[in-house]
């Protein structure tokens, strides 16, 4: 199908965007180990009370490493912009993948598997709020992992871990709507990789 041709290449656009983003976060790193080699950092002045330049530091090597901290600083948020289109993108088109998919098998999905997990929490601008998940969605599948082999948390926080920049797909109920998503768990400003909570359904909620 070409949604799903289209899916496929949009997630392997946000993925080498991620794996760009790691890249210039590692050289941030290696540069800023250069200004505390130096005990600077990207505001202190490097002359001295007479103006001439510092002779406690090497100067042009802070100079280079402030100019090029400055450019991938704009890379990095350039970068995290596309990625935040990206991923909107990737989550329209699984949206889509949804409703081209016939009725038929959303309703053979829906006898066949039931929610064991509930979302009782979802934090602003996380992975999971721009994925589309929302408080009291009730969790079909979460990658690998349904009512039939889940046992305890630790087996979605095991999954998690180790698909960090990597799509994982989720299906949920909604009320009477079976929906498909696609979660890419990574760091973001808030804790954990996804930015939400899940808790186990008992059978008699079920």
């Amino acid at each position: 199908m070409v949604v799903d041709m289209e899916l496929q290449e949009a997630k392997d656009y946000v993925l080498q965007l991620m794996k760009d983003k790691d890249k210039i976060e590692s050289d941030l790193e290696d540069l800023k180990e250069i200004l505390d080699a130096n005990h600077v950092s990207m505001d202190d002045t490097l002359v001295d009370s007479e103006g001439y330049p510092r002779n406690d530091i090497d100067v042009y090597q802070v100079r280079h490493a402030r100019h090029r901290i400055i450019c991938l600083r704009n890379d990095h948020r350039a970068l995290m912009e596309k990625i935040e289109e990206g991923l909107h993108r990737v989550h329209a088109l699984a949206g889509n993948q949804v409703e081209n998919s016939s009725a038929t098998n959303s309703t053979q999905d829906s006898v066949q598997l039931e929610p064991f997990l509930r979302v009782n929490l979802v934090s602003p601008d996380s992975p999971a709020e721009i994925t589309g998940i929302q408080v009291d969605d009730l969790i079909l599948e979460f990658g690998s992992i349904d009512c039939r082999n889940f046992k305890s948390l630790k087996d979605i926080g095991t999954l998690v871990q180790n698909s960090r920049y990597k799509p994982i797909n989720v299906k949920i109920k909604r009320g009477s709507n079976i929906i498909a998503l696609t979660l890419i768990p990574r760091p973001w400003v808030g804790n954990g990789l996804l930015g939400c909570n899940v808790i186990p359904i008992e059978t008699v909620e079920r």
